[in-house]
């Protein structure tokens, strides 16, 4: 990932998404072809100023992200499996109001930004198979 963003909120959920490298913008060019060659190579990657958040998170997780309920579970399985709000809500026979509501709060327990990274994350930790 090539950003200008070095806060905690952008770091984490990336590299929870799979990102195998973070480097800020202000890299200079031959240091950006060196990492692109090493994230290649299967090497991680980051920028320093990023390594010391990566590190402080591993130490001291975010409060926020505890362990989600049954039924968070039970939607985030549904959104690994690519399943729209709405069918979530027939799948599971509640509101779909309340799958919304369910997938706030995964977001904000998983510390991810949007359903597509929550949904990676379930196929990552192999919760959409079952």
């Amino acid at each position: 990932m090539l950003t200008s963003y070095a806060e905690d909120e952008n770091v984490i959920p990336a590299l929870k998404a799979g990102a195998a490298g973070y480097l800020l913008k202000d890299v200079e060019p031959q240091e950006l072809a060196d990492g692109v060659r090493r994230v290649h190579r299967g090497e991680a990657l980051l920028h320093p100023a990023v390594a010391a958040r990566v590190l402080r998170e591993v130490v001291e997780p975010q409060a926020d992200r505890d362990v989600l309920t049954p039924r968070e579970v039970d939607v985030l399985r549904l959104l690994g499996r690519g399943l729209a709000n709405k069918r979530i809500a027939l799948e599971l026979g509640i509101a779909e109001r309340t799958v919304k509501t369910h997938v706030s709060s995964i977001l904000a327990k998983l510390g991810v930004t949007d359903r597509t990274q929550a949904a990676l994350y379930a196929v990552r930790e192999h919760l959409a198979d079952h």
